[in-house]
């Protein structure tokens, strides 16, 4: 199976990028994944079930302990051969 995950982090700053923004981008660019597209207002990821589901774990993990109050989350399964 194959998933795509949608998030974004809060607080936004749009005159630099906050610490816990930056931290979930590496840790979805650093992830076993087929397909990441990282925008200022939010950022996507495709790959299989596996690798988006532990790379979903250490965003949550990782952006909270780097300052995150909120981050929106949506995970959806994707059709075979999309990127």
């Amino acid at each position: 199976m194959r998933l795509r995950v949608e998030f974004t982090t809060e607080p936004f700053d749009l005159d630099e990028a906050p610490a816990h923004a930056l931290v979930a981008r590496e840790v979805v660019e650093a992830a076993e994944l087929d397909a990441v597209d990282v925008g200022p207002f939010g950022n996507t990821a495709e790959g299989g079930a596996d690798a988006v589901l532990t790379a979903v774990d250490a965003l949550l993990r990782k952006a909270l302990e780097a300052g995150a109050t909120r981050i929106s989350l949506q995970v959806n399964v994707a059709e075979e051969g999309e990127a």
